[in-house]
């Protein structure tokens, strides 16, 4: 049981939301844990191939860190996967969709960007606004939007804690889609079903090797490395099925192994 986020299976989704309306979603040391142990479930699963991460609740995907529970004296300590159980979760093999329903600020904001995906709800705005509060975006913020955007708008939002729109967001890179806030859980359980329609096993190879990348690999190591994970993928079950499909001409049946 879990206090702080709920999870739900449809199929081959887990849709995991964080529960706290209250404080914005905003997060705390146990709401990391228990988002910690979600995530564990989730890439121990072999039925489950995505996952979705939203916020409870139509005005916050999650104010980030939650600064009254730390200025009231709350010492409890983190994971080690970081923020939210994503930022410094370099090892998770299967994709995670952010559904964005609201604001995204500070550590908000890196959990959404530590996700696979993101959509945003028209209604979505988004931040690093750590350095407004004697903070900086220490939870990947810097490394992330550096890596996503131009560097002169990056450099701005991270030193001016500049908001900005979804339109705004999916413009300059940062959202995949915009939708109506009514039709964002729609809309990434569709994007879900594109995902979960291909291999699970070669979405997982994948993973591995944007891993490396995330992790430090060169232009050379990540070829040399992707000849090594295409090796181990021609041994599952799926790629058999997906060579197979294609020769008859019919839907492939995949196994997630």
């Amino acid at each position: 049981m879990t206090e702080f986020i709920t999870t739900e299976r449809k199929g081959n989704v887990f849709i995991v939301t964080m529960n706290r309306p209250e404080v914005y979603n905003s997060v705390h040391p146990p709401m990391h844990h228990e988002m910690h142990e979600a995530w564990q479930e989730y890439e121990a699963d072999t039925s489950l191939w995505c996952a979705i991460l939203t916020g409870a609740g139509p005005k916050a995907f999650s104010a980030g860190n939650d600064l009254k529970y730390t200025a009231s004296g709350g010492k409890m300590k983190g994971p080690d996967s970081g923020f939210a159980g994503l930022s410094n979760n370099f090892t998770r093999e299967k994709p995670i969709i952010a559904a964005v329903n609201g604001f995204a600020m500070g550590g908000g904001f890196e959990t959404a960007m530590a996700c696979d995906l993101l959509i945003a709800a028209e209604n979505a705005t988004f931040a690093l606004p750590e350095v407004k509060v004697g903070f900086f975006a220490a939870a990947g913020g810097v490394q992330m939007l550096t890596r996503f955007v131009p560097r002169k708008i990056a450099n701005e939002m991270i030193l001016t804690g500049r908001h900005i729109d979804a339109a705004e967001a999916k413009a300059i890179g940062i959202a995949n889609d915009v939708v109506p806030q009514d039709k964002l859980m729609e809309a990434a359980m569709e994007k879900a079903a594109q995902i979960t329609s291909v291999s699970p096993s070669a979405v997982k190879a994948s993973k591995r090797v944007l891993n490396g990348m995330d992790t430090g690999h060169t232009f050379a190591e990540s070829m040399e490395y992707s000849r090594k994970v295409i090796m181990d993928l021609r041994e599952t079950e799926d790629f058999n099925e997906g060579v197979t499909a294609f020769v008859e001409k019919r839907a492939p049946k995949w196994l997630g192994h």
